[in-house]
């Protein structure tokens, strides 16, 4: 839901720049966002079983409940990474020598919440890969647009997951875990992914005036497309208080899910019409 409408963005961006449609590379796209995001959540809930364990909010997950044995879940790991570098031999031989480097980013985050109270930025990261991934699967290079908007998701998805772990703030102290909020507090937490959306609202901004400056196929859905997009990236902020957490997750998973999709189909819809 989040990083998938972006990754279809780099993909449309890609046709656009070399003036054709190739139907076996957008399933293959595909494939790999399945894969990475796959191994990816696995590995997480894998490597956190412990901590899973620990936490009253995630003792229900299925490693912790005894619904998958982590035997298992770390053969899927294995599996869907596996099935990624295969998956991109088939697109091109840039994407297949990046591949091991994609695949160390987004299993990497699981590490980082141990020694570093940037996971967060590791997690933006590791999400930022999807729009200028797929874009070079369409051969288009390194461009200044996939990467505007690569740059956009990262500090977006940075923003939102400082928020989502608002809930763990005292959980993490007593467990010598490391978050934003349990290094700064919740107030200063909530700043600073504040400051964060603005900044994506900010390259969102030039890439939106890149998009008109280098293609005709974009009109005024790009603006609606932004203009929706940036009100739900402020609309998330007026959920969540540092006294009250009730909506965290009406503001982590559907309000940015719901941003995520209707730029993603929008921006298509623009290239379209």
């Amino acid at each position: 839901m989040f990083a998938l409408p972006f990754a279809l963005v780099g993909f449309t961006l890609g046709v656009l720049k070399t003036g054709s449609f190739n139907g076996q590379v957008l399933l293959l796209v595909l494939l790999c966002m399945i894969f990475a995001r796959s191994a990816a959540m696995a590995f997480n809930r894998y490597l956190d079983r412990n901590i899973d364990q620990a936490n009253p909010r995630t003792a229900n997950r299925e490693i912790p409940a005894g619904v998958i044995s982590p035997k298992n879940a770390l053969l899927f790991v294995i599996i869907n990474c596996l099935l990624f570098i295969a998956t991109t031999w088939f697109i091109n031989l840039l994407c297949f020598y990046l591949s091991p480097v994609s695949l160390i980013v987004v299993l990497g985050y699981s590490f980082t919440k141990r020694f570093t109270f940037l996971c967060h930025f590791v997690l933006g990261l590791g999400l930022s890969l999807a729009p200028i991934g797929a874009y070079l699967a369409m051969g288009g290079g390194f461009d200044l647009i996939p990467i505007l908007f690569s740059a956009l998701v990262f500090v977006w998805v940075s923003g939102f997951d400082i928020i989502y772990a608002l809930q763990d703030e005292e959980f993490d102290k007593s467990n010598a875990l490391y978050s934003v909020p349990a290094t700064i507090g919740k107030k200063s937490a909530l700043r600073v992914s504040e400051g964060l959306h603005l900044i994506c609202i900010v390259l969102l901004f030039f890439a939106v005036r890149a998009l008109l400056a280098n293609f005709s196929e974009f009109g005024w859905i790009i603006y609606l497309a932004a203009g929706i997009f940036s009100a739900l990236l402020i609309y998330q902020h007026s959920l969540v208080r540092p006294n009250d957490l009730s909506r965290v997750n009406l503001a982590f998973f559907t309000t940015n899910g719901i941003a995520s999709v209707i730029f993603g189909s929008l921006f298509i819809l623009d290239v379209l019409v």
